[in-house]
């Protein structure tokens, strides 16, 4: 009975659900920024990586590796604090953005890497027929060889999505306002005295969230597998 009365005092106190909305709009704020900042640099770190070796590309590439090597293998809650209390410790610089870049920097490695399985992926005999037809490597590519990658690593990329936008729950460790520090707020003080009512709502957000983008990715993923039937 205290739950569910708890849960009706949410439900029907005002400052309440503004401090939910509040925190809702940053955690989304954050969510989209990094997801496009994301897909943006891993799709280019991907297509440097997959270049053909030469005396130009050497250095672009060994860059990369190193960005994909230090990424994937160091915690995203050190990345977020390096990035809030090293790099852009800057007065007056926006807390939002310098969450976005974290995140953005942090899903770009694993973007990258998943592009890049899904070219490798797309059988050599594409390429060769593009070049038969006389197509430079660069339309060959982005015409022939990327469209049936982005076929094959959708499903990987939606997962690596989803978990981005689980993860920006922690960037209340560097005092940001997002979702779980609007439900820690709320169930702390003098306001509601209980955790479990607050975080399950916002437990249901984020459900809703990933559900959501989820959704979209089936979409995306039945209307380009439904091209392949024509």
């Amino acid at each position: 009975m205290n739950f569910i009365s708890k849960l009706i005092e949410l439900f029907t106190t005002v400052k309440y659900w503004e401090m939910i909305f509040r925190g809702f709009k940053m955690t989304i704020g954050i969510s989209l920024g990094a997801i496009v900042l994301g897909l943006l640099l891993g799709t280019v770190v991907a297509l440097v990586t997959i270049a053909k070796n030469s005396k130009v590309m050497f250095i672009p590439k060994l860059i990369c590796k190193i960005y994909i090597t230090v990424i994937r293998g160091t915690p995203m809650a050190l990345q977020l604090f390096i990035m809030a209390y090293v790099i852009f410790a800057i007065r007056g610089f926006p807390q939002m953005l310098t969450a976005i870049i974290a995140f953005g920097v942090n899903s770009g490695a694993y973007v990258a890497e998943n592009i890049r399985a899904g070219i490798l992926s797309v059988d050599i005999g594409q390429t060769e027929a593009g070049r038969a037809l006389g197509l430079p490597s660069s339309i060959t590519m982005m015409s022939i060889v990327i469209p049936q990658a982005i076929k094959n690593v959708i499903p990987a990329i939606g997962n690596e999505l989803i978990a981005l936008i689980k993860e920006t729950s922690i960037v209340s460790m560097i005092g940001m306002y997002d979702l779980t520090m609007a439900a820690k707020n709320i169930g702390s003080g003098n306001y509601m005295a209980s955790y479990i009512v607050p975080m399950s709502v916002v437990a249901v957000f984020y459900l809703g969230i990933v559900y959501l983008l989820t959704f979209c990715i089936k979409m995306i993923e039945k209307r380009l597998r439904a091209g392949d039937k024509r």
